[in-house]
């Protein structure tokens, strides 16, 4: 269930601050966070945010279609290797 419109998206305070002093200083610097829950809002576009996926920092640009989206969505946390079933049948021809 999505959260409500009336309380709006829901954004890290300490992220938010980092992003406003980005956006007032015109940096290209990467911003680390790890706050996945974090919604992407417009001011965050043309940003480059480091989002950890318990590991290490996944650097993630936001583009304009991202807007309403949750970080954690960019920086996935599983590794997928493929199915087993498909090097058996590779390995056969």
């Amino acid at each position: 269930m999505p959260r409500s419109i009336k309380k709006g998206p829901f954004i890290e305070d300490k992220l938010f601050n980092k992003i406003r002093v980005a956006q007032e200083s015109r940096s290209n610097k990467v911003i680390k966070t790890w706050s996945r829950r974090s919604t992407v809002i417009p001011e965050m576009v043309g940003l480059t945010l480091a989002v950890h996926n318990g590991k290490k920092f996944i650097p993630v640009f936001i583009a304009e279609d991202m807007v309403g989206h949750k970080l954690g969505e960019f920086s996935p946390t599983r590794t997928f290797y493929g199915h087993a079933g498909d090097k058996k049948t590779k390995l056969k021809k």
